[in-house]
């Protein structure tokens, strides 16, 4: 097997196992309730403090740790993060598996965005979109198997268990990073305000709403989406396992392709991706009245709206690499914290449209952001195709 394989298999691998640390929780919440004795919402609360964390905690880690070797860097965060998920499978008490999912959570971020960041090290051009759809696709994949694989061995077994199978897992692909990845790899590094310079780029401001609103787009209806498959289309609740599956599977389709997206056109092909899912938003409390219709339509929805993340963190990184070397780690980790700011706001926006307008109508609030997702992919495309130098701001000087 080549190296450049060997490595992809590897990456996906960590972001899996980091996907299912965070996903897996939603599955044994019950569980872990009634072992330390409190109550479900507190157990729930876990997973807002996890994604809160996570957002705020990428950036500060990634500015302050961009001095450093990338290698050795993404070995400590990998150490302290398997130590985060030992904690919660040890934990005694509510208080130490909170602070353990912080632990865990503070870092997670930081090790994808090294993980993208590295790309440009071990990967040509031509084979970094592969690769970074591939770092993508191994959250996908936790998100579809995760809760279901740790659901299981909660219930035949314990909860702890199943962070302990999470963190004898990743030993081996520790391991394999030791060995697999460049020891040195050229990088610059740059002060705190050198690096946030990076945000003054009107590429990059478009780039991070982007993602915002495309993710706002998804959770507008995806936060209801159990509902909307039960109460909307009428499916029973048996069907559940096997439609959320199927979806899951969709999410990695979407994946799949938006690498191939990323190696030929990128981010020029995605408009019509994006007019087409208005109309399928639009359209959507038509299609709730016929079941067969209405989940080909969620189906479709799940394949389209995932289809930026690939072009856009190529994108990304391509000017970070060609305009601000450092930043290029902070540069990585923008797509999934704005796409994670994104997922709180159409979260919110989903609830209140579920309390003044009803389920049926729910996906009408998608189709806002999804007019300004539309609007803001034809104008970062029109800035592509000036020179750089038109839309770029004047660099800080560094010598």
């Amino acid at each position: 097997m080549k190296k450049n394989q060997l490595r992809a298999i590897v990456f996906t691998m960590v972001t899996f196992l980091l996907g299912c640390n965070e996903f897996m929780v939603v599955g044994i919440l019950s569980e872990i309730a009634h072992q330390l004795n409190v109550s479900l919402t507190a157990v729930g609360s876990l997973i807002t403090v996890f994604a809160i964390v996570y957002a705020v905690s990428t950036p500060i880690i990634t500015i302050f740790t961009s001095k450093y070797s990338r290698y050795k860097t993404l070995l400590v965060l990998m150490g302290i993060w398997w130590l985060g998920n030992t904690l919660s499978a040890l934990a005694p008490t509510y208080g130490w598996l909170l602070v353990s999912r912080i632990l865990a959570a503070s870092v997670a971020g930081a090790i994808i965005s090294l993980l993208m960041a590295l790309t440009s090290a071990v990967a040509t051009k031509e084979k970094r979109a592969g690769l970074v759809a591939w770092i993508f696709a191994g959250y996908s994949i936790a998100s579809v198997f995760g809760v279901p694989i740790g659901t299981i061995i909660s219930l035949q077994f314990s909860w702890r268990l199943a962070f302990l199978v999470i963190s004898g897992l990743t030993l081996l692909p520790y391991g394999l990073l030791v060995w697999l990845l460049p020891r040195h790899v050229q990088q610059v590094t740059g002060t705190v305000l050198e690096q946030l310079t990076l945000f003054r780029d009107r590429r990059v401001q478009i780039g991070i709403l982007l993602a915002l609103f495309t993710a706002a787009t998804m959770y507008g209806y995806y936060t209801y989406l159990r509902p909307l498959l039960t109460s909307g289309l009428g499916f029973h609740r048996s069907n559940l396992n096997v439609l959320l599956f199927a979806i899951g599977l969709m999410s990695i389709v979407s994946n799949r392709w938006s690498g191939h997206l990323a190696k030929h056109g990128g981010l020029a092909q995605l408009p019509k991706y994006y007019v087409a899912d208005l109309v399928i938003l639009m359209l959507l409390p038509e299609t709730l009245n016929h079941e067969v219709v209405g989940f080909s339509a969620l189906l479709i929805l799940t394949m389209i709206v995932t289809l930026l993340s690939a072009p856009l963190q190529v994108y990304l990184l391509e000017i970070a690499e060609n305009d601000y070397p450092q930043a290029l780690v902070l540069a990585s980790s923008l797509s999934s914290i704005f796409f994670n700011f994104g997922i709180s706001l159409g979260s919110a926006t989903a609830s209140v449209m579920f309390d003044v307008m009803g389920l049926k109508d729910l996906s009408l609030g998608s189709a806002i952001y999804a007019v300004i997702s539309l609007a803001l992919i034809i104008t970062l495309n029109r800035l592509i195709k000036k020179r750089p130098n038109q839309v770029k701001v004047k660099q800080i000087d560094k010598k």
